[in-house]
Order: C-alpha cells, then structure tokens, then sequence
C-alpha cells in the first residue's frame, strides 16, 4: 500500500504512526481512511501531527494541513466550552433555570429546567417527534420557539436521551440570550481569531474550498430499542436539516452539528482543558469552572445512544466506555462518522481526530479509539 503520511511523529510515538497507517487499509475495522489527520498534544504542546490520504472523493486533492473537516457533533465540545466560559464569567450557573434567562421556555412543563439539565441532555427534547418541515432547522428564530412551545419526551430529569441535533439550538439559545451573540461568533471572536485555531460554526463561503468531500457510511448505525426519543433525534425525515444544499449547510451557525476544523486547532483548544485551562499564555477556563464543566450530571442507559454513558455539562465523560483512552478523568466529544476531541486533565493529554470517510459507529470509532490508545501506550 502506498499512503503518504506528513507531518510530525517523533520516534516515541512510532506506534501512533503504525495505528494511522493501518487506519488506511481497507481491511481495517474502519474500512480504510479517505483522508484523515490525527494530532496529539501534551501539556499543550502539540508532539504528533499526521495527515494522510485525499480531501476529495476523486483523488486529486491531498488531505493537508489547511483540510477543513466537517465535525458533527464533535462541534457540542466547543459548545460546552462556550457556555462553561458564562459560568467562569459569572454570567451563567449551571443550576439556575433555562426559564431565568430564556423566559419562553418555561411552557409546557419546562419552567424547572436547570441548564445542567439541558448541557447533559435530560430535558427530554431529543428531535421533533410530530413532522416539521426539514428545512426547520435553517431559521434559528423559529426552531428555538418551536423547542421552547415543546413537551419533554420523557420525565425531566429521569435518564438521559442524547439530542443531536437539539442540542445546539437549546444551549446556543441559552448562550445568545446572556451574551448577546450566536455562539459562532464569539467563538471566532474571542478565541478563534486571537489564538490562530481554524475553527468553525456557521464557516463563510470564503472557507468553503478548503473543505473535505464527505463519504458517506456504507451501514446503518445499530440504534438498539427503538422509543419515541430514538425516532425524534434520528429516525424521522425531519430529524436533520434538509432541502437547502451543502453551502446553505456549512453556513449555518448549528452549534451541536455543523463546525468545521481542523485536528490541529481542536487538539490545541482542548489541550487548555488537558493542562490547567490556559492556551499560549490565555485563560481560556479556569480549573475550578473545569471541573464544573465535567463533573458527572446523570449517568446510566441513555434513552436514544444505545450505550451507558456518563455525562458532564455538554462533555461525554470517559467511564463507562474509555473511549478517550485509559483514564477516567478524560472527557471530550464524539461526532456521527467518527470524529472526536478529548482532554485528559490527569496527564496533561489531549487530541483530536477527523476523517471524511465516515464509519457507521454512532460514538467510539474503531480508528480513533485505535490512535487514542496507541497514543497512551506511547507516553
């Protein structure tokens, strides 16, 4: 097989470069890589960087340090990160309520939902269970009114059920409401910009060339019981925006779904939260709203992942499913296709890890899972 692999691997971490090299093999448990980049940092500092294989589905642009890759819902990481930023603010606690500062979402039962319940997904608004018109999710005005005029699925507070989609429209408007701006700009704002990362939420047509052609899974993911939480986030027609075309899509600022980076920025943002909560000199979140922001909300069966998972504020938290290697402190994100982002507190690790082959693991990407390890096997 001949693959071209650059960037930087220095020879501790050859096993981290044998894991990325197999990840390409189509006889791989991801079934071969299109175009991928894994970056590991430590303390930090970035020690591994490596890039491989084609940005486009036809072979003819390589996948390179400029590569934006769609995130999914690897982008709710930076969300989290943005609304743990209020609360180190003091603009924002995660127990008053959603209602406090966001009035119209008090309605149909809602008037006791705390933002923590909202950050870790127990406010029972997990997708629109009665049909909308896909193109719903393009108008943030109207899809926040119509979240806000909702029923919980399920009782508040009673389980976890994951909301894709959801997510961002909830947390984004909680955001808005106390800070004035969508998330996506004071992202770009307040640390895209003055720290150099390449990323996104809602990306402008400027950066829309730099972007990887997606490939879509070849399998259905594998959703377990299906329940009325199930079909709203993933199962209904309406489920994902729709109707308005890949541009129309990446410009659209959806804080749970639609970011665009790269591994390398995502590794050094969340590095901050691996290493004391700054970044080149730069208080991004202080220790103290760190642990806030991880700290486990609800644990147990989600009703729509068919995993046990451990939920932070908006962070998946690495126990049960050490997904984001070997200790329990680590926490980060996952997104639908296989990409992730994670810090490690305990060590001082974080990394990140983007494709545009997209695997059928709804979270815990065999290729990521793989690098992760053979990272930590390599301190």
């Amino acid at each position: 097989m001949s693959l071209d692999i650059t960037g930087v691997c220095p020879a501790p971490f050859a096993q981290v470069y044998e894991a990325f090299e197999a990840n390409f093999d189509p006889a791989s448990p991801g079934g071969g890589e299109l175009g991928a980049r894994f970056t590991l940092a430590v303390d930090g500092e970035v020690v591994v960087d490596l890039m491989a294989g084609y940005a486009d589905r036809k072979h003819q642009v390589a996948f390179g340090p400029d590569t934006l890759t769609p995130l999914f819902s690897t982008t709710k990481a930076i969300a989290a990160l943005l609304v743990a930023r209020l609360v180190d603010q003091g603009k924002l606690t995660y127990d008053q309520t959603v209602a406090s500062v966001w009035p119209e979402f008090a309605q149909a039962g809602k008037q006791d939902v705390t933002v923590g319940q909202v950050m870790s997904h127990q406010d029972g608004l997990s997708g629109f269970l009665h049909e909308v018109d896909p193109a719903i999710w393009f108008d943030w005005e109207a899809t926040t009114a119509k979240l806000a005029a909702m029923a919980p699925l399920w009782p508040i507070g009673s389980a976890s059920g994951y909301h894709p989609v959801t997510f961002g429209f909830t947390a984004g408007e909680i955001f808005r409401r106390v800070d004035g701006r969508s998330m996506g700009t004071a992202l770009r704002e307040d640390l895209a910009q003055p720290l150099g990362l390449d990323i996104w939420i809602g990306l402008p047509d400027s950066e829309h060339a730099r972007c990887a052609d997606l490939m879509r899974p070849t399998a259905f993911p594998k959703f377990g019981e299906i329940n009325d939480a199930v079909k709203a986030a993933f199962m209904t027609k309406w489920a994902a925006p729709g109707g308005r075309g890949t541009g129309e899509w990446r410009r659209a600022g959806i804080p749970s779904a639609n970011g665009h980076a790269t591994a390398h920025s995502l590794a050094r943002l969340m590095g901050a939260l691996a290493s004391g909560g700054t970044l080149d000199g730069v208080k991004i979140l202080s220790p103290e709203t760190m642990e806030l922001a991880r700290a486990e909300r609800i644990a147990g069966q989600d009703l729509v992942l068919p995993y046990q998972i451990s939920w932070g504020a908006g962070f998946m938290r690495n126990t049960p499913n050490f997904f984001y290697g070997p200790t329990a402190d680590a926490f980060g994100h996952s997104g639908w296709g296989g990409s992730c982002a994670f810090a490690d507190p305990k060590t001082g690790v974080s990394g990140s890890y983007v494709m545009n082959r997209q695997g059928n693991e709804l979270i815990g990407d065999p290729r990521a899972v793989g690098l992760i390890k053979a990272a930590y096997a390599s301190l």
